[in-house]
């Protein structure tokens, strides 16, 4: 699978995460997510979708934009951020850190891969469990020279 060279920045809660783009399965998904950079907002356990945390982009999506499926998928890994463009449910953000099913309340939703957390899969699954217990945290994601250095 190729990537991006340069990671993205994740940070959820006190937690740094570098994510890679993934521009072979979703390229018109990925130039929709840089042009919401830097995004700061928050996640909130995704109880409709397993283990997963999710972050609403209704603030900041155009309400307009419609975004082709391109490789989706309503099982994502652990660590295979989904960006889902709205319809069915609002636009936002699925960070899945365990076996995960995407869905809301109205049914099953299908995502467009756009990051990829490569590393640290224990680290993203205790910050889905104290989510799950203490709810939201403070989310972001900033471009590539934000995770130099």
């Amino acid at each position: 699978m190729s990537t991006d060279a340069s990671p993205l920045l994740i940070t959820i809660g006190g937690e740094r995460f570098a994510a890679r783009l993934q521009r072979d399965l979703a390229p018109r998904s990925c130039e929709c997510l840089l042009t919401l950079l830097p995004y700061s907002g928050s996640v909130i356990h995704a109880r409709w979708s397993g283990e997963a945390l999710w972050s609403p982009l209704a603030g900041v999506f155009p309400p307009d934009l419609v975004i082709a499926p391109e490789h989706p998928t309503g099982h994502p890994r652990p660590g295979e951020i989904l960006l889902y463009a709205g319809g069915t449910s609002e636009p936002e953000l699925l960070i899945p850190y365990g076996a995960s099913r995407f869905a809301c309340q109205a049914g099953p939703l299908e995502g467009n891969p756009v990051l990829r957390i490569e590393s640290a899969p224990e680290r993203l699954a205790r910050l889905g469990h104290e989510a799950l217990w203490r709810g939201a945290m403070p989310f972001s994601i900033e471009g590539p020279q934000a995770s130099r250095g």
